[in-house]
């Protein structure tokens, strides 16, 4: 099953606006049983359908902006499907790179924080500090958090982009490990049921509640978390005639994508010194 996770910039309660903050393919096996993560930059300068005609002509924007062009706010709703923001973004990914996603889950900021808090804040160990960074809970040591340090430390990205990505791995893996705890596995099924109503998802709370289940009893080395080489990517401007104005986004070869996403799917993915990364790794797992 491969599930697109999605966290949604809004700070509103709903699912009305936001960009994909966070895109992640999530693929989950259930014979192993394993989990594999995907991470997607969102400044791609991808291929959008169902936008060119609301958009004088123009067919490409950032990946992030597809989850926006799909949700109903005002203005926007561009993709006429219930699946709503999450589905054009999957459309997205699926025409540009060739992922293929069987459900969807998108949280917002106000949501993420509200999770931590309910099973108590989680703990987080630097053993160097974050370089550039003036926060305390990005300081060598370990940290507990409650959800708005969770937060502020998934979306820091003072020291670039891309470690931004190796953040929200430390923040997801703590969370897991905090609800894998004895004191807070037993509450999963009545957590699901109290936040059902705040995630915007195709999944049903009982569904959920067996991923949950599945991922208690998975080792630790059974859960991995890929992003493509950094090496791959190079920063340009473009201009975008939506906004009137050059915009930042990563010049990237999409073929070599897609062959990654094809060994992703097929539950392979090549190791570092094939792929060249010369920054930071391209495969990490739960501590």
């Amino acid at each position: 099953m491969n599930i697109l996770l999605i966290g949604s910039d809004t700070r509103g309660t709903g699912y009305t606006y936001g960009l994909a903050d966070v895109t992640r393919v999530v693929r989950v096996n259930f014979v192993t049983p394993s989990v594999t993560m995907l991470d997607f930059p969102r400044d791609l300068w991808v291929e959008i359908p169902y936008i060119s005609t609301h958009l004088n002509g123009q067919d490409h924007e950032k990946l992030n902006q597809a989850y926006l062009y799909g949700n109903p706010g005002d203005g926007f709703h561009y993709w006429n499907d219930p699946s709503a923001g999450p589905g054009l973004l999957a459309l997205t990914l699926n025409i540009n790179f060739g992922v293929k996603v069987d459900h969807y889950i998108a949280v917002n900021m106000k949501t993420f924080t509200k999770i931590v808090d309910a099973v108590g804040g989680i703990d987080v160990t630097f053993n160097e500090p974050v370089a550039l960074s003036h926060d305390p809970n990005l300081q060598a040591g370990t940290h507990h958090l409650n959800g708005t340090e969770a937060l502020e430390v998934a979306r820091n990205r003072v020291d670039g982009v891309f470690s931004r990505g190796d953040y929200q791995n430390i923040i997801m893996c703590a969370l897991r490990k905090k609800l894998t705890s004895p004191q807070i596995v037993t509450q999963i099924p009545a957590l699901i049921n109290a936040f059902q109503n705040s995630v915007q998802t195709d999944l049903s709370p009982a569904v959920m509640a067996q991923l949950a289940c599945l991922g208690t009893q998975l080792p630790r080395e059974n859960i991995t978390l890929y992003n493509f080489p950094e090496n791959l990517f190079t920063g340009t401007r473009i201009h975008d005639p939506v906004f009137s104005k050059d915009v930042f986004i990563w010049k990237v070869d999409f073929n070599v994508l897609r062959n990654y996403v094809t060994d992703f799917q097929e539950g392979a993915w090549p190791d570092d010194s094939s792929a060249q990364s010369t920054s930071n790794p391209t495969t990490s797992v739960c501590q």
